[in-house]
């Protein structure tokens, strides 16, 4: 079951998505919001399996800074923190976008692996994301070029 329960074997095909594909996602320009949540939880790298529900996310707004693990730890890519259930429904109730995490139940995009310790260091919390629309056909993820203007 793919987005909006939408039965896989009727559009997914060798050759990619006949629906649903990357190509689908819409240039975007939007409020970007960081949440530091390597400061709120004070562990760096935060411990894998630790869930970001609605009182780490209200926190770590309250406190305005994200990070992720780099890509040299042998820790990257296997069990990481990440939001919990609570987590992303609070996310999806605020209406928000995309997130650097899995919500396929309310639509929202997502974005893996990004590159915001300067910003974090920086204290910036806010500012313009956009982002260019893929040039891949029936694909369900692409590696793309966001830009976070502050």
């Amino acid at each position: 079951m793919y987005y909006n329960c939408t039965n896989g074997r009727e559009f997914v095909s060798a050759a990619g998505l006949k629906k649903l594909g990357i190509e689908t996602v819409p240039a975007i320009a939007t409020r970007a919001v960081i949440l530091d949540m390597v400061g709120l939880m004070g562990r760096d790298p935060v411990p894998e399996g630790t869930p970001f529900n609605r009182k780490e996310i209200d926190a770590a707004l309250k406190r305005q800074g994200g990070m992720r693990i780099n890509k040299g730890d042998k820790r990257y890519g296997s069990v990481e923190p990440g939001l919990g259930v609570d987590g992303a429904n609070h996310l999806a109730s605020l209406d928000v976008a995309m997130a650097g995490a899995d919500i396929p139940q309310n639509g929202i995009m997502i974005l893996e692996n990004v590159h915001a310790e300067e910003a974090v260091r920086e204290k910036v919390s806010e500012g313009l994301f956009t982002l260019g629309p893929s040039r891949i056909t029936g694909a369900v993820q692409a590696i793309i070029n966001p830009i976070f203007v502050y």
